[in-house]
């Protein structure tokens, strides 16, 4: 029998026209680092939306969830636009397999948009440990300014010695039309904090830059993002000798 557990936002912020973050206290859901869950809200509590926290495990009930907008995603878009605090989340049994092995090899993460959160979650695991692997994180999205967590990624590289962060964009010039979200937080943070200088930037297609890095024989791979994301990364990853079985994935 599927097991529920409940949650209430106690935050929602809106970081891109399309992006928010929404955090959440209730019951302790016991789901490991980078797994996923299914969540079902009140504007539409018969649909549920597969999401991953973006926080570790924690007794006292702390969630939080980084969620973009689909074309034609009912709740995405309910979350993003209408979430208010003291909505009560119903949380649905944790599921999932990208984790972080026992076998001490480096780790390779593939993250697509907000295929990032599981990672965040992981990353934040992993500095619990003694002796962390060594993780090279890519991040991609379409531009610059998709990066919503660039300042956040930032801060845990001056935190994490262990850590490298590639991040790839499909092109370096942000549109030429307003976001009033990113560009309320730019007036906030200062536009010298909120993330990536532009020559930190690679660009490119993501599957085609990590593939570029040769194959990783030696490494645990894994790879979130939207499912054409993980299907096109995947295929690079096998066609350049990065064996199938060091490769765990979550369409997100």
């Amino acid at each position: 029998m599927e097991s529920t557990w409940t949650a209430t936002v106690v935050e929602h912020h809106r970081l891109r026209h399309d992006l928010a973050v929404v955090r959440l206290i209730g019951d302790a859901v016991p789901f490991e680092a980078g797994q996923y869950v299914d969540v079902s809200i009140p504007q539409n509590p018969r649909l549920l939306r597969r999401l991953s926290p973006a926080l570790p495990p924690s007794q006292d009930g702390k969630l939080e969830f980084h969620v973009r907008t689909v074309p034609g995603g009912w709740i995405s878009g309910a979350i993003v636009a209408d979430t208010q605090p003291g909505d009560r989340w119903q949380i649905l049994d944790p599921r999932g397999t990208m984790t972080i092995d026992d076998t001490g090899r480096d780790v390779v993460m593939v993250a697509g948009g907000t295929g990032l959160a599981p990672f965040r979650s992981i990353l934040l695991d992993l500095a619990r440990r003694e002796s962390p692997p060594k993780v090279f994180l890519f991040v991609g999205d379409r531009t610059p300014r998709d990066l919503y967590a660039s300042d956040m990624l930032v801060l845990l590289l001056q935190q994490l010695p262990w850590l490298t962060v590639v991040p790839v964009v499909e092109s370096v010039y942000d549109p030429e039309w307003q976001d009033d979200w990113y560009e309320q937080i730019r007036q906030n943070l200062g536009s010298d904090s909120i993330g990536f200088r532009e020559e930190d930037l690679i660009e490119g297609n993501l599957a085609d830059v990590v593939s570029s890095y040769g194959a990783f024989v030696d490494n645990q791979v894994l790879v979130c993002g939207s499912a054409a994301m993980v299907r096109a990364t995947i295929d690079s990853l096998r066609a350049t000798g990065t064996p199938s079985e060091n490769i765990t994935f979550d369409p997100y």
